[in-house]
């Protein structure tokens, strides 16, 4: 079946509210799901909603959760999320980023103590819809062996970062691995294989099983570069900010237990550097440059084509999806017709 943003938007709210979650803090998750699943990232959407549910039942998310400032300098924060949210806590995060790039040409936050937050680009998005470039790297339970290991240490540690442009949608927002651990939960979850060279069994071996990749390992994008910065995500997003690393990350992806991992959050002013206009005229430029040959994507082109589709057609949800849906709604007294109604 297919929903639109709108319905989207209600189910979420209204089940997190039922759940003691404040409207705001129902609101911007809801946000950031519906941004990533309009963008394609439907991983880090809809389908990873029924995650966030079991862990405010089983109190990995707290939902009152209230964040705390640990460090701060006129440029720099470190945050504590005290086990809220992870949506609303980089949201806040970022707030803070932007406002400290904006008096200081350059804001970054830290980040531990939080959860999940969805898909990372959200995050760099607010900062170009302020004219400020944005970066957002966060670290993961382990499930990526090193070159040459068979057992996973690294997370898949996503990296975002939006530019601000006159005329175009600049914006990555990619894991570090050669497919998002998310992918592989919902390849599970839909009875599909994986392709090909994207993660190892348990003994090391290729496989396109999403049952043996996850008992398994994920391969790192481009052999020895994607492990090679996903290893520095890791330290920046793990011990700079005061989170776990390594074997130590938790939570990310079992919401049964408490999530150990760590966010940082960098916005940078280009005006400090350079005329604003300046700055965005070349940024035009170059990518009109790039452009000149046909059929030429750059970074945040695929996303504004699913965006306009998903408008158009609406969000898919699968069968095993809609059902786990269909029954948290009659769990929390919500009408299915209603909400699908709506």
């Amino acid at each position: 079946m297919r929903i639109t943003i709108k319905q989207e938007r209600y189910l979420i709210t209204e089940i997190l509210t039922k759940l003691g979650v404040s409207a705001e803090d129902a609101t911007i998750v809801a946000e950031v799901t519906v941004d990533a699943d309009l963008k394609g990232f439907s991983s880090h959407g809809i389908g990873r909603f029924p995650q966030y549910i079991k862990g405010l039942k089983v109190g990995t998310i707290h939902p009152k959760a209230e964040v705390t400032v640990e460090r701060e300098s006129p440029a720099t924060a470190l945050l504590k999320g005290n086990h809220g949210f992870g949506h609303v806590i980089a949201y806040r995060g970022m707030e803070m980023a932007i406002e400290k790039a904006k008096s200081a040409g350059i804001g970054m936050v830290g980040i531990n103590n939080s959860n999940h937050f969805g898909v990372a680009g959200y995050y760099s998005d607010m900062a170009i819809m302020q004219d400020l470039i944005g970066l957002v790297i966060t670290n993961t339970e382990p499930a990526v062996a090193p070159i040459g290991g068979q057992e996973p240490i690294l997370g898949t540690n996503p990296l975002a970062i939006g530019i601000p442009s006159n005329s175009h949608y600049v914006s990555v927002d990619m894991a570090t691995s050669a497919a998002a651990r998310g992918k592989i939960l919902e390849a599970m979850r839909r009875g599909e294989e994986l392709p090909e060279n994207v993660a190892l069994d348990a003994e090391g071996n290729p496989t396109i099983d999403p049952c043996a990749a996850i008992k398994g390992s994920i391969l790192p994008f481009g052999a020895h570069k994607g492990y090679a910065l996903a290893f520095m995500i890791e330290i920046m997003s793990g011990p700079l900010v005061g989170a776990a690393y390594g074997k130590y990350v938790t939570g990310t992806a079992n919401p049964e237990v408490e999530c150990t991992k760590g966010d940082l959050l960098a916005v940078i002013d280009p005006s400090c550097f350079v005329d604003l206009d300046q700055f965005k005229a070349e940024v035009d430029d170059f990518i009109a440059e790039v452009k000149a040959t046909p059929n030429v994507f750059i970074p945040g082109d695929m996303e504004l084509r699913n965006i306009k589709k998903f408008k158009k057609e609406g969000i898919p949800i699968d069968e095993k999806l809609e059902l786990q849906l269909k029954d948290l709604c009659q769990e929390m007294n919500i009408n299915w017709k209603d909400m699908t109604e709506n």
